[in-house]
């Protein structure tokens, strides 16, 4: 009887250990889990969506070392170029690169008293020169083809600052009549200009003889003084320095050269020290200010 009892509590020891089907089937699908080490093979799509990713990156990085020239600036009539090392360097542009003109109205006269198709043709042509004595002195003289001028005699060149006086604070009354709403002149230059403006002595615009001009300037002295120095801020702009380049005087001599042609000799004979740059107090004393009149600030 004890040999059965012990033979039954085996058996059912067995059963108990033993899995059901149920539990079988449960766990069948952890024996189909080499399905997940196929994705890892190549298609699991977040591996492959970081690869590309990081991919794009490198090609993008690639792309900016290749091209160290685009956040590298150079000045007027020179391009950049890369040399053996990949290093960005300026380099003088050929004037056959330059986009053709559309009109004559791109023409330029350069101080060799040669047209040339465009301000790119010009800067280009002169970068070529550099060193040399001949592109020391070419400058950019006025914007337009080039006119023929007769040279200019001593006697002319003493009369120039006379007319070029009378002339700039003529254009400062006629910019004040005319700026009502259109911010030709700023608020403290028109307190100024009004000043000149409203004054009965004032000399009318005209064509007046030399000794009419002197005697004005002698007599109305302080009227001149302004407009002096408004010219040179207008003029004083690439860059703001307190000193003018031949280059930014191209502006001025486009509207005078049909009126004056002693222009390009009187603007250097202001360069009293010959540095190729005309100083405020250089300009000023051309038109005959006073050093004790001189102040930057009108400049302003």
């Amino acid at each position: 009887m004890r040999v059965w009892i012990v033979f039954l509590l085996c058996l059912a020891g067995h059963a108990m250990a033993a899995p059901t089907e149920e539990e079988v089937i449960v766990e069948e699908p952890v024996t189909e889990e080499p399905v997940v080490e196929e994705v890892e093979v190549g298609a699991n799509p977040v591996q492959i969506e970081t690869g590309e990713f990081d991919e794009a990156i490198e090609v993008v990085e690639d792309v900016v070392a290749e091209n160290p020239c685009l956040n590298h600036h150079c000045k007027k009539g020179k391009v950049c170029e890369v040399d053996e090392s990949n290093t960005p360097m300026c380099v003088c542009q050929d004037p056959s690169t330059c986009p053709a003109a559309v009109g004559e109205f791109e023409h330029v006269c350069g101080t060799d008293n040669k047209t040339y198709d465009s301000s790119c043709h010009f800067f280009a042509t002169k970068c070529t020169l550099e060193g040399t004595k001949k592109g020391h002195k070419l400058h950019l003289d006025y914007i337009g083809s080039c006119k023929f001028i007769e040279p200019c005699m001593d006697t002319e060149l003493n009369e120039f600052p006379l007319r070029m006086r009378d002339w700039l604070k003529n254009v400062l009354v006629t910019l004040y009549e005319r700026d009502e709403d259109n911010n030709l002149l700023t608020e403290k230059q028109k307190l100024r200009v009004k000043k000149i403006y409203e004054n009965e002595k004032r000399l009318q615009a005209g064509d007046h003889s030399l000794d009419l001009l002197a005697h004005d300037f002698e007599k109305n002295y302080n009227m001149y003084i302004f407009p002096v120095h408004w010219q040179f801020g207008q003029l004083d702009q690439h860059p703001v320095d307190g000193y003018l380049t031949h280059t930014e005087l191209a502006p001025l001599r486009a509207p005078l050269i049909p009126m004056e042609h002693c222009t390009t000799r009187f603007f250097e004979q202001c360069d009293a020290d010959n540095d190729k740059y005309i100083a405020l107090e250089e300009w000023a004393t051309c038109f005959g200010i006073k050093d004790q009149d001189v102040d930057k600030d009108l400049v302003l």
